[in-house]
């Protein structure tokens, strides 16, 4: 019975993920308002009853589009199970993530920027959901930035949560004024500036 049960939870675990990936190339296509569950599920090769049982609503799949991109950047930092990265492969890794970004998912990035600010009011559908991504992402930025205080790597009188903030804003913005304007905006080359900006001012070297 148990080789069973894990044959049926690995059917689930595939099922879902078709439906996920089903999800993230018709919403990159056709805009999320314009996708409906059907056509999800149509591309899945499951049900809509399939794709609401394993995600409650339109809402909780597009929650789930989301998570599955924020997995596959952390997937890309490469920093051993356990370990946190250096300030050096930190930085190394926003630079390689919006080289990512520009050469393959810039439907993705505009999903994530059109949906945060469809969602900035309370009780808004996805509204807790980027609240919290954007609180656990400045914690991770500040705890690297304590980090390099504590070893020597930046100044100890650096304040982690102010430049976490600063941080996290200037990767919020510049994918806004990327895709706003790609022609005019150098995703990559700004990102280069500003990480190089920031390490020269960490280690001492900048203004």
């Amino acid at each position: 019975m148990a080789g069973v049960k894990g044959q049926v939870q690995r059917r689930g675990v595939e099922r879902r993920r078709a439906m996920v990936d089903a999800a993230i190339e018709l919403f990159a296509r056709q805009g999320v308002r314009g996708t409906g569950v059907a056509a999800v599920a149509e591309r899945a090769g499951v049900t809509p009853s399939a794709v609401i049982h394993h995600f409650g609503s339109k809402d909780g799949l597009v929650q789930a589009v989301l998570e599955e991109a924020d997995r596959r950047a952390l997937e890309r930092l490469s920093v051993p199970e356990g370990a946190e990265p250096t300030l050096d492969e930190a930085l190394g890794w926003l630079v390689r993530d919006a080289e990512h970004t520009a050469a393959t998912e810039r439907d993705l990035a505009a999903l994530h920027t059109t949906l945060t600010a469809e969602n900035l009011e309370p009780g808004s559908a996805l509204h807790t959901w980027f609240r919290d991504r954007g609180r656990v992402l400045r914690a991770h930025l500040s705890a690297l930035f304590a980090r390099a205080a504590a070893d020597g790597s930046a100044p100890a009188g650096v304040d982690p949560e102010v430049l976490a903030a600063e941080t996290a804003a200037f990767l919020e913005g510049i994918h806004l004024l990327w895709l706003l304007d790609p022609e005019r905006v150098d995703l990559v080359a700004v990102h280069r500036s500003y990480i190089d900006g920031l390490a020269g001012r960490l280690r001492g070297c900048g203004g």
